[in-house]
């Protein structure tokens, strides 16, 4: 694709990086065959390709509006178009850099302005969110049942076992999921010890960045990710072995933390070395001996395959193979690369169409009749739950639950 972008913009990192992307780019078209929103819209503005013309014509001079807005607002950074793409177009990069200039450009009517800035000032903070999401859960039988599926119980939170192994890793706690589902990186714990392997947690580390980042705010999000590099350090000083992500959706921006923080003089070395080290749950578990985990009863499971694991992070089939070497049955799931409509804070902005994803997602996952649903993402876990007629459950906790006690 020939472009002709603005010189103040060929100036800078990102106009370069845009430029870049942009010159992979041949048009073809294959990135709307597989992206959800074009499926659903059929519009080609709401697809890849179409996206990519606005934010092309937006760099290099064209008219920026609420036209150009909205169309990407509606993608839902799934990455599924980069999967497809035979051209390896970034297109999550570009979209980041597009949706940043719109938002310097395109002022929000004030009641979109005022969610989302709730949104990056309550989601990425425990100690706002969990006082917040204990309020609705006090307040949960008084509500209407289409909230009340939105507010989960409380959690049973097993027992953390206690760091007794040469071999360590750290593992990412979070922003939402300590509140909303604390027992998620318990169970992982519990998994890893019984592999010799102690799981520790960093005070200090918290938001991976991904809410900023995705809102159009790059600058915020450099901030969380420069304080998570402060807290792990020491921990990889003392030879850890990984940094472990229980939630994909983290897991994709900490593994591109070398390339938000490339040009920063004081972390691009140790943003480097932090994204070298970043591992996947099921990443861990394939490399290892699972002798130790032998489920007593093997449940029978749907996997959903978080985007941010089969697309941004290119594990697709690796917590599969994980599940089947531990005896666990995997029903049969259609369309497996589409995503559930999760994607962070789109089913909070764009819910009409991620319902209706939703609900697509749960009759393929459905089909086979599963005891329960298993994922790797808090965002699609509990995006799921809230209308999920079978139990939808982090893998982790499915596995865990399933094993024999330990002596």
């Amino acid at each position: 694709m020939q472009t002709n972008l603005l010189q103040e913009l060929q100036a800078t990192p990102e106009g370069a990086e845009a430029e870049r992307i942009l010159r992979n780019c041949v048009h073809c078209g294959f990135c709307n065959a597989t992206c959800p929103t074009y499926q659903l819209l059929g519009d080609e503005l709401d697809g890849p390709r179409g996206r990519i013309y606005l934010m092309k014509d937006m760099l290099e001079g064209g008219e920026v509006s609420r036209h150009t807005q909205r169309h990407l607002d509606r993608c839902l950074t799934c990455r599924n178009c980069e999967t497809t793409c035979p051209s390896g177009v970034e297109y999550g990069k570009l979209v980041d850099i597009g949706r940043e200039l719109v938002e310097e450009r395109v002022r929000r009517p004030w009641r979109e302005r005022l969610f989302r800035g709730l949104l990056r000032r309550v989601l990425p903070e425990p100690g706002r969110f969990a006082p917040l999401l204990g309020a609705g859960r006090a307040a949960r039988p008084l509500l209407p049942a289409g909230l009340k599926a939105k507010v989960p119980e409380k959690p049973a939170v097993p027992a953390w076992p206690e760091p007794r192994h040469p071999r360590r890793m750290v593992v990412l706690e979070g922003c939402v999921q300590p509140a909303l589902s604390p027992q998620i990186n318990a169970h992982a714990a519990r998994i890893l010890d019984r592999l010799g392997i102690s799981l520790v947690t960093a005070p200090g580390a918290g938001c991976c960045g991904a809410v900023d980042q995705h809102l159009g705010a790059p600058e915020a999000a450099a901030e969380r990710m420069r304080a998570n590099i402060d807290a792990w350090w020491p921990h990889i000083e003392a030879g850890a072995e990984a940094v472990v992500m229980t939630a994909s959706g983290c897991g994709a921006l900490v593994r591109e933390y070398a390339h938000h923080l490339r040009d920063d003089p004081d972390y691009a070395e140790r943003a480097a070395r932090i994204s070298a080290l970043t591992r996947d749950l099921g990443e861990v578990l394939a490399a290892e001996d699972l002798a130790p985990l032998r489920p007593e009863r093997p449940p029978r499971v749907a996997f959903q395959s978080p985007c941010t694991l089969q697309h941004a992070q290119g594990l697709n089939g690796v917590v599969e193979d994980v599940l089947r070497r531990l005896g666990l049955e995997l029903t049969p799931v259609a369309e497996p690369h589409l995503c559930c409509g999760s994607a962070g804070t789109y089913s909070l902005l764009q819910p009409e169409l991620a319902a209706s994803l939703r609900d697509r997602k749960l009759a393929n996952l459905g089909a086979g009749e599963p005891e329960a649903i298993a994922t790797a993402n808090i965002g699609c876990l509990h995006h799921l739950d809230a209308a999920s007629p079978v139990p939808v459950r982090h893998w982790a906790e499915l596995l865990d639950t399933s094993l024999p006690p330990t002596a």
